[in-house]
């Protein structure tokens, strides 16, 4: 039975979009767009600017649910290697980005740098495809977590909250680009904290204080209370640390918002940006903790996907204003990086796809965002009505995909002896080997094949990086 009215939840997440759709309007109807600001925002993003948008569109599905997911299943040592690794991805821009800069200061994207460095086009059309499909990925799970954290607090059909979702996110994204997902993404910031400042405590309290927290620390199994347990280390967190890390790199939300920098606020953007970020899935996991102790009787609905444990704690433990909320808490994450991937394919469409030019007409841009958006509903939709396939499984696709692109990236920004040829037979047979292994391993749950794929991923890539070097 559903938590809210339907009533209420239409209105609710029409306001939300309407008051994303004025900001918007707002802080950028005086600015007359080129492509190249449409795509870049004028490339002088202060730090702040650029922290809050970072940690917003890094706030994505994984760890606003995931994080609750990992520490009613896995306890202590689950939050612990979700939330290290995801901090880490984003610290490590501090070397990335300054260096591309350096070396690309008027760039875009990272395919169109890879393609400048290595002078390939069968190169650079693996790494669009490879980009592009990660910000596939990344719509259709932010798509996907929205409607089914919808359905669950509301009722309203799946197909319908799929459709407000992206037809209002699509609406302000259209009208300024990097723009628009900035200047929304400090608003969204600012809702998520606001949120847990609110629900949070008042959790805490309702459940009986942090004794509920230290009952349920070893989740929900009760047997996870070392932070360096082996197990879920070889399990979960070498896997986690290599696909978020790769992730990372394989995103171009992170790069877009490098090229949009101010140069001088690069370093500071990023640290920021982690730190604001880390401090999200800390509080998220105390909702897992929470639910997975046994005196509190929180459990999961069947076939309610786990990653919503944490709205079910809060559903449980409070009453309705709080849930309203957490709600538009949520939903604020989910759509800070849903518009943050509409920008980025739109960048990957423009300058990828159809070789830009500075141009005043903004046609390709916004058709970029028709597409990525099109694609995105067809795969959240279909994933949504596949049984046993849910958000996790969805995450490992993507983060698969971007481990399988990361070693080239690195070696093309550090090492001059990279050519075309080792980075493209290395990604080919990952792609081609190691990602399905990896992806069947996960459906089958096999921890050593789960492991061994993914470092397959890795040591192909630079074994032909290797192999074919410049002599």
């Amino acid at each position: 039975m559903p938590f809210l009215e339907s009533s209420i939840g239409i209105v609710l997440l029409l306001a939300f979009g309407l008051a994303m759709i004025l900001v918007t309007w707002f802080f950028t109807r005086h600015t007359n767009l080129s492509t190249e600001d449409f795509l870049m925002a004028g490339r002088k993003v202060p730090w702040w600017r650029g922290a809050a948008s970072i940690a917003a569109s890094w706030i994505w599905a994984p760890a606003l649910f995931v994080s609750s997911q990992m520490a009613y299943q896995l306890g202590l040592p689950g939050i612990f290697w979700f939330i290290f690794p995801n901090v880490i991805a984003v610290l490590i821009f501090i070397f990335l980005a300054p260096k591309i800069r350096e070396k690309f200061p008027q760039g875009h994207t990272l395919p169109e740098f890879i393609s400048q460095k290595l002078q390939d086009e069968n190169i650079h059309k693996i790494y669009f495809l490879g980009y592009a499909f990660y910000q596939l990925m990344a719509v259709s799970v932010q798509l996907f977590a929205g409607s089914m954290l919808i359905f669950l607090l509301t009722g309203i059909p799946i197909e319908i909250s799929i459709l407000i979702l992206a037809s209002v996110v699509l609406i302000y994204s259209w009208i300024s680009g990097l723009r628009a997902s900035i200047v929304t993404d400090i608003i969204q910031l600012a809702f998520i904290f606001l949120g847990l400042i609110i629900v949070i405590p008042a959790a805490l309290d309702s459940a009986g204080g942090f004794q509920s927290v230290l009952s349920g620390i070893g989740g929900v199994e009760g047997t996870h209370t070392d932070i360096f347990d082996p197990a879920v280390a070889f399990s979960f967190g070498l896997v986690t640390s290599i696909g978020l890390i790769a992730g990372a790199i394989a995103d171009q939300q992170f790069w877009q918002r490098t090229f949009a920098f101010d140069k001088k606020s690069i370093k500071a953007g990023f640290i920021a940006g982690a730190l604001l970020f880390g401090i999200v899935p800390i509080m998220l996991s105390l909702l897992g903790f929470i639910a997975a102790a046994p005196d509190l009787g929180i459990q999961l609905p069947e076939r309610t996907d786990p990653s919503m444990i944490g709205v079910l704690a809060v559903a449980s433990l409070l009453p309705g204003f709080f849930l309203v909320i957490f709600f538009l808490m949520l939903l604020s994450g989910l759509m800070s990086t849903l518009d943050s991937g509409l920008n980025a394919f739109s960048s990957l469409y423009v300058i990828d796809a159809k070789k830009y030019t500075d141009s005043k007409n903004l046609s390709n841009a916004r058709l970029g965002m028709l597409i990525i958006l099109f694609a995105g509903l067809a795969v959240a939709t279909l994933t949504a009505h596949v049984p046993d396939f849910g958000l996790k499984q969805l995450w490992w696709i993507f983060n698969a995909v971007g481990a399988t692109l990361v070693v080239p990236t690195l070696l093309t920004l550090y090492w001059n002896k990279l050519t075309a040829k080792g980075a493209f037979y290395g990604i080919f047979i990952a792609l081609l080997v190691g990602l399905p292994i990896f992806v069947y391993a996960n459906f089958v749950d096999d921890t050593m094949m789960i492991v061994a794929s993914a470092f397959f991923i890795l040591a192909i890539n630079l074994f032909s990086c290797w192999i074919f070097r410049k002599r």
